[in-house]
């Protein structure tokens, strides 16, 4: 039996929702996410304020690939440590680290996921795995 066709019409792409990492703003970065017109939570949303800081990365990327959330970050070490990677790897969560930990609140703020691929034709589109540098452009550090 096959499905009836198409209209035609696209459905509306349903717009992706982030999950903050505890390493980075949990104030000024989720609000100008959200003034961006973002759907944004951070863990503290989530799991609460002490059970926030308590929960261990490889539980919050497992629950952030179930729910379909891109995570945000600074701890470019969740690529390499057996849990974090295993959560990473099989809850499929599209990731963007911060690579550079000295970045100040204020620059966080200027950094949005997809942008620079959208302001710099030629440049790959922002996916799971890439970071915003400084210098406005991305690389793709994992999977290799």
């Amino acid at each position: 039996m096959r499905s009836r066709p198409s209209s035609g019409r696209r459905r509306a792409a349903t717009p992706p929702e982030f999950l903050i990492d505890r390493s980075l703003s949990q104030v000024s970065l989720p609000a100008a996410l959200i003034g961006a017109g973002l759907i944004v939570r951070t863990l503290a949303d989530v799991y609460g304020e002490q059970t926030a800081q308590e929960t261990d990365d490889a539980t919050w990327l497992a629950l952030a690939g179930e729910r379909g959330w891109v995570v945000l970050c600074k701890d470019d070490r969740i690529r390499r440590r057996p849990a974090e990677l295993q959560a990473l790897t099989y809850g499929k969560v599209r990731l963007f680290c911060l690579t550079n930990a000295q970045l100040t609140f204020a620059e966080q703020e200027g950094v949005v996921p997809g942008k620079p691929a959208q302001d710099h034709p030629g440049e790959p589109e922002a996916r799971s795995g890439c970071v915003r540098h400084p210098q406005d452009r991305m690389a793709r550090l994992w999977p290799r």
